[in-house]
């Protein structure tokens, strides 16, 4: 039955048997007795108890759905309130979770675009700062070095600074660009492009060490560039705000892919909320259906985990994988 109508018949039902009582033989003395008064007492609260478990039992499906649109995040897909009740609430829930699921699909889809364009754009500057500010930066310095050749005694010394600071201004403009389009990836693989990541963010301030499986499942080109950037912003996390003394970056082959796990021996996240880097890694995440968990380490310091999966191909009829 409906819930309207079942707290209606109810309600009813109080009204009328308090309207039988009232037209009825029973009547209440002046003043009322002991028992006249117990009986309307224990009827009344009768009444209360029936009408508050029916409304108990018919709206608790409405609360976990309430607790549920509070808590939802499409960052953490999957999660759905489960589908009870009679039968509006649960076509509500039902209508709940379709709606979630077109949610997290056009989330999904339009994440995908922002982060590709982004990936083209960072491709492009990289590609201009390599070919002309970094050229530039280097017909400076051959300039500078044929100068020097024929420069005066005084001014040998003053020349040589400018030199090592164009040389440096080079240097930084290249690592600019490996950051920003990792061609180690593209030309020697993963496990090549985040071992540099990892000594590139080494110094005398962090020491981050590497663990790399060699027997890596084929994973596509979508798939290693999130666990690259992954990995990239999870260093970058580590070297501004984590005030680190060491980290450890892992890449492990699993039963239904890999899993890459960052370390550090920081100060942890704590009560801090998430900011823009930690979306964004979780939006990349989703691109490839990855799960990423971010928390306390097994020491001290945080944990960023995340666990890719590698489709399983089938073999053929040939019995080749």
């Amino acid at each position: 039955m409906p819930l309207f109508w079942r707290i209606f018949l109810l309600n009813a039902l109080v009204l009328i048997t308090a309207t039988a009582l009232l037209l009825g033989p029973v009547t209440v003395s002046t003043p009322v007795l002991l028992t006249e008064a117990a009986v309307l007492t224990v009827g009344l609260a009768a009444m209360l108890v029936a009408n508050a478990l029916l409304l108990r039992v018919g709206l608790a499906p409405l609360q976990r759905l309430t607790r549920a649109m509070t808590t939802i995040d499409l960052l953490r897909p999957g999660r759905r309130p489960a589908v009870g009740g009679q039968a509006e609430v649960a076509k509500l829930i039902t209508t709940f979770n379709t709606m979630l699921d077109r949610l997290e699909d056009e989330r999904a889809t339009s994440s995908a675009r922002v982060l590709s364009a982004q990936e083209a754009e960072r491709r492009r500057i990289a590609q201009e700062l390599h070919d002309e500010v970094g050229q530039t930066l280097t017909a400076v310095l051959l300039e500078l070095k044929r100068v020097a050749g024929h420069a005066p005694p005084d001014l040998l010394e003053e020349l040589r600074q400018v030199q090592e600071t164009t040389r440096a201004g080079l240097d930084e403009i290249r690592r600019i660009a490996r950051r920003l389009r990792p061609g180690v990836l593209d030309e020697l693989g993963l496990s090549s492009a985040l071992k540099s990541l990892a000594t590139d963010f080494g110094g005398p301030c962090l020491s981050v060490r590497h663990r790399l499986d060699a027997d890596l499942p084929p994973l596509g080109r979508e798939a290693e560039l999130v666990l690259y950037r992954v990995a990239q912003e999870g260093l970058t996390n580590v070297a501004r705000h984590a005030g680190a003394r060491h980290a450890e970056l892992a890449l492990r082959r699993t039963a239904t892919g890999v899993r890459l796990c960052l370390r550090d021996d920081g100060r942890g996240t704590g009560d801090a909320p998430e900011g823009a880097g930690i979306r964004g890694m979780r939006e990349r995440a989703l691109l490839v259906g990855a799960d990423l968990s971010l928390g306390p380490g097994p020491e001290k310091g945080t944990e960023v985990r995340l666990t890719v999966p590698v489709p399983v191909r089938d073999p053929d009829r040939n019995g080749r994988p």
